[in-house]
């Protein structure tokens, strides 16, 4: 097949690069060097020199990226040797999946590539548009689900190949796929190929010479889903179970997969089924092969039975299955003998006795029936039945028979019952998995049902592939007409029609006397004018049948035995009358009219109806296509054969879509690409104002093309045209390096000039510098005897000039040091009078000082026993108060034992009464039920009696002498009359004592009542006398608290005390607005004492009556949680809020009480502030004063056992409670907030340790995960800001082409740099709006810094994983956008400074590395270690090699890094997989979590003074 249409122009010149066919590598590249007509001389690329036919040389695109392109519609020249290039480039690069149009081809890569089918892989392709990321075999699942779920029309995906093509594999990805997005919850997670695939392989796969395991049956699985799209069932339909393998096979093949797992299977399995080595069965020793490399058997056959266990068929189901299986090997084993008879058989030896026993045995059949069935047959004719005797021969085809039936019938079924299917079910996405083209040295029966089943196949796949031509062209708007392409409804008329081969093989199947070499004629006579139809030379019993794919010819020695499908009456009945259910229920018993009816069936009418089925199913269906191509025979990874793959390509169709393509318009270009690539054919038409799209036009009629087409945003070209144009792109190109030759020329001869003129320049230089030294050499000499001259005579003169100026100096000496001698005496004089001065000043001083200190320390001796007398007389007067309490405490106690006692006294009465009580209803009860027993008794023998008085009278004769009989019977009547009449008066005794009983009982029950009332009544006084003295008590250990503290106040300001200092203010003391001092002493606080404010007017105060202490304790919070609940701002930036909170938990020593609501009521204030998650402003101010509070605890709390602390540290300070808010009642409402500032914020210097309670801690760690959920809100607020415009800052919007060009327009080149920094300046401003939130409500910084670390890594792991999906971001403009960006986010991190940016910039390092990968130049000439150590040090070698795959330049045209590099990443990708090393290339998000509860220690050393 011709990849272009025949007569297509090609515009091949001299120079153009080119394909052409070779005999090796099935097309090789080379250079035209001279043309002869229609014969081209092409030098190819390994050195030959091909002479070939103009029609055969197809042109090559030198343009093409290095890593291949994506979709290869998108190819410049779409003809095989293209196609071919750009699988072979892919597969080098591992990249396996590729699209041809909608089209999926899938290589085998025969190694494990775990990173493209995770988790992670499936979200990325989730719901992701078909073609926006790389193809892969979820994109096609995907699309279909999509589909169904939009259009609610039901999808098929069909995958073929040959076998070892990975068509069971990529199945398996389809359907783990759909069960990932429509996850079945009904089989606890499990998918259809988990559940059913692991039992088909063992039954229905075996090894053959390309594959070890081939799958030898094609199957059809429905994934039904329900309306909302989740899976509901699923079903398996299978297709031509290669039958004869059972009974014959060839080496180095092997049977099914099952026999041989059973024969390896435990030993006590082998014994039940007294099975042996597998090269003991016939059925298996027919191949040398028995062993394969990488399956051991015995692991198998466990593994096979779990996956049945997983598919529900039960432990007494697979006995049965798999002694069926060990049935057939012993059938195989029986052998057999000529009979005594004419054409008879008998078993030939005691061994094939055995194996016919045991398979009876297994089978739970008679055994002389089984024989009798395998030897003989039953002849039904109109007059009799003859039973007729078969000869050895026809008895092992009966024994063949037999076994072939038996397994054809065992699995399926039964998986399909246990994934269940779902009738209900509309909507369903069907995966076909069927058998590939083939074509072998010998190709019988079953061949020629696979080609047939692949000729519908791609008759149906021609029809869609068409018609995605007609939509696409549709889409566009491009006129069009009708597009012809060769159908092979030809050859399917040859085999399925009426009259065709199928009818005349089943025709001879009936005829008795048919052979296949009759048959083979009766085929010559009937298609010798078929010009599909062929009969080889040579042969009597081989045809040739000529399919699409190519010719195959067929060997009709057994197909007349292979496409017989009766069921042998004898052993219908054998099998269906076993004991076993399993082996009954296979073949269940016919009915009479269908079984006489029904003479002969045969595979291949059977086969014929299953595919018009099929193909029923997949025309109600919106098909999709996966073409699984095999590279190499070897079964090994990094070979790429072109023959072999080229030939599997015509085998898919996939060049017969290609050649679809052709024939309407193969090339098609965006006007983007177009005027990228041809502008320079038209360049006046780029310096213009036109659109993309004019340009095209102009560009194409400037160029004299016809017959292309100009769509909606695509330019569609005929074969050839594209060809055409590279051809006048490379003449302009050609002309312009011309230019660019004669400018370098020019260059050069110019810089030889000037380098020439500049050494004659320097020459000269020299000998005038030689000739000016000279010159120069005289006048020194003459200048350096002038200066002899000169220092000579300066010396003499210098000489008498010292001389002279020594005499001068010694006489001056002289002088001066007289006059210092007199200056000394002078001074020594004057220093010893001041001496004695300072001494008597001293000394005076001194004396007046110490009578000073002795006058001071008498009166504050004074003043302090006269402030110490007057507190003795305050703990005297408390300690009187106390006595009082106690009395009052022991008077309640004695109250309530007293009440206690009366209490139980009233319990046992009330006891008594009810045990009374119930004795005697039960007495009345019982009397009750007897008297209505004699009642009863006496009603009965009433009726007795006048039954027999009855029955007397009727029978009595009415004679005179019976009378006085009559007399004693009325007597007898009148007693019994009058005992009835006691007994009723005796009844209605008995109702009246009843009824009286009644009334006593609801007496009772109301005296019952009473005595409850009165006892809940008891109990609540209890309850109200235990209440007060609690609350004394607690108001008797606040007086004794503030008793120890005014005792150790006492002690502490004694005159004995040796060092006296002032006592500081009390931070909660008010000052009078008068004159701004405390209204009383001041009191120096203790460590361990909470501060108390001394009144004066305290303890008259406290006489008085007032409201108790649990609701001023109430009053205290209620106005606390007020306050709180207003926004209270902040005070030399700390939050007033949580300083408040602290201070008055503090206050109220809250940390020590072993039970207290004011925590809960905090935290639930702090949940109703926060309800509102989208306001940023007030999460902030929350999360300030949250982690100031949350720092306040750390630093104050500290944990120990509730033991060893003492009652009164126990209780919360009465008389100190509340006193906080006193001062915030006595304030004006208008001074209320900088009161409260200057009180809280100005008070305490030092955090004193507290040793908490449960509550305390309870309440640390509600606040600690409030502050993590606030935290988090605000980084999630963040996160959805930020995600929507990530998305448009992954890749560069493409300008216009003019907008590009040298000197148009600087403003609109300007103006387009400001609209491409849109996005991330966006960014920029939404990360600059919430860093002035979180400053002005004074967050800590460690905080801030880390919101933005992990908003900058979840941006890095946004952009760097969009960068590795998409190839279109994989280049050097975007490269370029990306770091412009990037370089915005820095400064945004120098404007922050790094106390609240802190890492945020080094999160960046996957992204930052990636781009400066992709935009530095000469790439080919780094090596890998400077790739891994100095450019990407962070990046992985899968994230290497994924960025240096998919890269390409569409600015400059440059390359990506030379294949050497890839190799040896692909080495170490391929070492670190088989060292279990993750091979995934994605990164994981992990800026969702905040802090682990350890790392909360690491906030401590925040510097915070209250």
């Amino acid at each position: 097949m011709q990849a272009s249409p025949p007569g297509t122009p090609v515009n091949i010149i001299v120079g153009s690069h080119v394909w052409v066919e070779d005999p090796t590598l099935a097309w090789i590249d080379g250079e035209v060097v001279s043309l002869n007509g229609n014969e081209v001389h092409v030098h190819t690329s390994n050195g030959k020199k091909v002479t070939t036919n103009k029609s055969k040389v197809f042109p090559k695109d030198m343009e093409a990226p290095p890593g291949g392109v994506d979709d290869m519609t998108r190819l410049s020249y779409l003809h095989e040797p293209g196609v071919l290039q750009n699988l072979a480039t892919r597969y080098e690069l591992n990249e396996i999946y590729t699209y041809t149009g909608s089209i999926l081809i899938a290589v085998n890569p025969f190694q494990r590539l775990p990173h493209l089918y995770d988790t992670h892989m499936m979200e990325q392709y989730k719901g992701a548009d078909f073609g926006e990321l790389s193809p892969h075999v979820f994109a096609v699942a995907d699309v279909a689900y999509r589909a169904m779920i939009n259009e609610g029309k039901s999808n098929s995906i069909l995958v073929s190949g040959e076998s070892g093509a990975g068509k069971t594999e990529t199945t398996k990805m389809l359907m783990r796929y759909l069960a990932h997005l429509g996850g079945r919850s009904g089989v606890e997670g499990r998918t259809v190929e988990q559940q059913s695939n692991p039992v088909l392989e063992a039954f229905g796969n075996a090894k053959t010479v390309r594959n070890n395991n081939s799958s030898r049956f094609g199957k059809f699985v429905e994934i039904q889903f329900d309306k909302t799209g989740r899976i509901s069932g699923a079903a398996i339909r299978t297709y031509l179970l290669e039958r004869s393998r059972v009974c014959q096979i060839n080496t180095p093949e092997r049977n099914y997969h099952c026999f041989y797992f059973l024969c390896a299977a435990p030993p006590e399995d082998t014994q039940r089924y007294k099975l042996a080595d597998a090269r003991s069965f016939h059925y298996l020793n027919q191949s040398s092969c028995i062993e394969v490399e990488g399956i051991n058997d015995a692991e198998e056959y466990l593994a096979t039975r779990r996956a049945m266990d997983i598919v529900g068929i039960n432990e007494e189901e697979q006995e049965a299955i798999f002694r069926v299986v060990a049935a057939i090997l012993h059938l195989g084993n029986i052998n057999f003998a000529k009979g005594t008879e004419i054409d008879s058989s008998v078993i030939k030896d005691d061994k094939s006795r055995f194996h016919l026993n045991t398979a009876a045995e297994l089978l739970k059949c008679d055994c002389n029936n089984l024989e009798k069935a395998l030897i003989t047959r039953v002849i039904v004719t109109p007059e009799e039945i003859i039973t007729r005797t078969l000869d050895p021969a026809s008895a092992v085809v009966s024994r063949d028979a037999l076994a072939k039936t038996i397994y054809s019938r065992l699995i399926v079924e039964k998986i399909n019952v246990s994934i269940g299917q779902d009738p209900n079910s509309k909507q369903l996405i069907g995966v076909l998995d069927i058998y590939g083209f083939e074509s072998f040295k010998i190709n019988s029966f079953e061949q020629l049902c696979i080609n047939y089943t692949n000729e519908k196949l791609q008759q149906h796949f021609n029809q869609h592939v068409f018609k995605m031509e007609q939509e696409e062209y549709t889409r566009e708007e491009i006129n069009w007409s009708y597009i012809e392409f060769v159908d092979n409804q030809d050859v399917l008329d040859l085999i399925e029609k009426k009259g065709g081969l199928i009818a005349l093989l089943d025709e001879a199947c009936m005829f008795p006397r048919s052979t296949h070499e009759t048959f083979a004629q009766k085929l010559y006579t009937t298609f010798k004018n078929n010009k599909r139809f062929a009969k080889p030379k040579l042969s009597r019993t081989d045809f040739t049948i000529v399919h699409y794919a190519g010719d195959v010819t067929y060997q009709a020695d057994f197909f007349l035995d292979k496409n017989k499908d009766y069921v042998v009456a004898e052993h219908q009945d054998l099998l269906n009358a076993s004991s076993c259910p399993f082996v009954a229920a296979l073949f269940p018993a016919l009915p009479e009219e269908t079984a006489k009816s029904s003479k002969f069936s045969s595979i291949g009418a059977r086969f014929k109806l299953q595919l018009q089925s099929l193909m029923e199913t997949l025309s109600s269906t919106e098909p999709h296509y996966i073409r699984c191509v095999k590279p190499n025979n070897l079964l090994k990874p990094a070979i790429f054969e072109n023959t072999n793959v080229i030939q599997q390509l015509r085998c898919g169709g996939v060049l017969e879509a290609i050649r679809i393509s052709c024939a309407g318009y193969p090339t098609r270009k965006t006007f983007y690409e177009f005027v990228n690539r041809f502008g320079v054919l038209a360049p006046e038409v780029l310096e213009g104002s036109n659109d993309d799209k004019t340009a095209c036009q102009k560009i194409l009629e400037k160029m004299g093309l016809e017959n292309y087409q100009i769509g909606k945003t695509k330019v569609f070209l005929r074969a050839g045209q594209m060809a055409d144009l590279d051809a006048r792109r490379a003449e302009v190109l050609g002309r312009a390096a011309r230019i660019i030759q004669r400018q370098i020329c020019t260059y050069i001869a110019r810089k030889q000039f000037v380098l020439l003129r500049r050494s004659a320049t320097l020459l000269q230089s020299f000998v005038r510098g030689t000739l000016a030294r000279k010159v120069y050499e005289c006048m020194r000499r003459e200048a350096s005897a002038v200066k002899i001259q000169k220092n000579v005579r300066r010396h003499k003169a210098r000489v008498s000039y010292l001389q002279l100026q020594e005499a001068a100096i010694t006489l001056q000496t002289g002088l001066r040091a007289m006059s210092a001698r007199k200056e000394f005496r002078f001074r020594k004089e004057t220093k010893a009078a001041v001496h004695i001065q300072a001494r008597w000043r001293c000394h005076r001083d001194y004396a007046h000082y110490k009578n000073l200190q002795g006058a001071a320390l008498t009166y504050q001796c004074a003043w302090r026993q006269r402030l110490a007398r007057r507190e003795l007389r305050k703990l005297k007067m408390a300690a009187r108060e106390t006595g009082a309490l106690k009395e009052a405490k022991d008077k309640l106690e004695k109250r309530v034992e007293e009440l206690t006692w009366r209490l139980g006294l009233e319990k046992r009465l009330r006891t008594d009464l009810e045990e009374a009580k119930a004795q005697e209803i039960g007495k009345l009860q019982e009397t009750l039920h007897d008297m209505q027993q004699q009642v009863e008794e006496a009603k009965a023998m009433i009726v007795k009696e006048r039954e027999a008085a009855r029955k007397a009278i009727e029978e009595a004769p009415p004679v005179i002498k019976e009378t006085p009989v009559l007399v004693e019977d009325t007597e007898k009547i009148n007693s019994l009359t009058a005992e009835v009449e006691q007994l009723k008066a005796l009844l209605q005794t008995e109702r009246q004592a009843t009824e009286t009983a009644k009334k006593e009982y609801a007496e009772a029950e109301r005296r019952n009542e009473e005595l409850i009332k009165k006892f809940e009544g008891a109990e609540k006084k209890i309850e109200q006398l235990q209440d007060t003295v609690q609350r004394l008590e607690e108001k008797a250990t606040n007086m004794e608290s503030e008793n120890k503290v005014l005792r150790q106040q006492a002690v502490a300001i004694s005159p004995t005390a040796k060092s006296l200092a002032a006592y500081p203010k009390s931070p909660f003391q008010l000052k009078t607005p008068e004159n701004g001092i405390p209204p009383y002493g001041e009191v120096k606080p203790l460590p361990d004492v909470i501060p108390i404010s001394l009144n004066p007017k305290e303890p008259e105060t406290e006489e008085k009556p007032q409201k108790s202490l649990n609701e001023k304790q109430q009053e205290n919070q209620d106005m606390l949680i007020k306050c709180v609940s207003q926004d209270l701002g902040f005070s030399s930036g700390r939050p007033i809020a949580a300083c408040l909170i602290y201070r008055c938990l503090l206050h109220w020593r809250s940390f020590e009480v072993e039970r207290t609501g004011v925590f809960d009521r905090i935290i639930q204030t702090i949940g109703t502030a926060i309800e509102a998650q989208e306001n940023n402003d007030k999460l902030a101010y929350w999360l300030s004063n949250s982690s100031t509070l949350l720092l306040l605890l750390q630093r104050t709390l500290k944990t120990t056992g509730a033991a060893g602390l003492t009652p009164q540290r126990r209780r919360s300070s009465a008389a100190s409670f509340g006193r906080v808010f006193s001062g915030i009642r006595a304030s004006p409402q208008s001074a209320g907030r900088p009161f409260l500032a200057s009180r809280l914020m100005g008070g305490i210097g030092d955090l004193r340790q507290v040793e908490a309670k449960y509550p305390a801690l309870l309440f640390k760690q509600q606040l600690t995960a409030f502050l993590e959920k606030i935290y988090g809100m605000i980084r999630d607020n963040l996160k959805k800001e930020i995600s929507p415009l990530l998305g448009l800052c992954i890749q560069a919007p493409r300008t216009s082409r003019a907008s590009l060009i040298k000197g148009s327009r600087s403003q609109a080149n300007a103006l387009a740099q400001q609209t491409l920094i849109a996005h991330w300046q966006s960014i920029v401003k939404i990360l600059t709006n919430y860093l002035n939130v979180l400053k002005a409500n004074y967050v800590p910084s460690f905080l801030i810094s880390k919101v933005f670390t992990q908003i900058f890594s979840f941006i890095n792991v946004q952009l760097f994983n969009s960068l590795l999906l998409r190839r279109e971001c994989c280049s050097f403009s975007n490269g370029e956008y990306v770091k412009a960006g990037l370089a915005e986010l820095e400064q945004w991190c120098i404007y922050a400074t790094e106390e609240y940016a802190g890492s945020s910039w080094e999160e960046l390092k996957h992204i930052r590395q990636a781009v400066g990968f992709l935009v530095i130049h000469q790439k080919p000439k780094k090596t890998l270690k400077e790739i891994t150590n100095d450019l990407c040090p962070v990046l992985s070698i899968q994230q290497l090699y994924r960025i240096s795959t998919m890269y390409w330049d569409d600015k400059y045209g440059t390359h990506t890094v030379s294949s050497e590099v890839i190799s040896s990443m692909r080495i170490m990708m391929t070492e670190d997989s088989n060292n279990a090393v993750s091979s995934s290339f994605l990164l994981d998000d992990d800026s969702r979590y905040f802090l682990t509860p350890t790392s909360t220690k690491s906030i401590t050393p925040y510097n915070f003074v209250l």
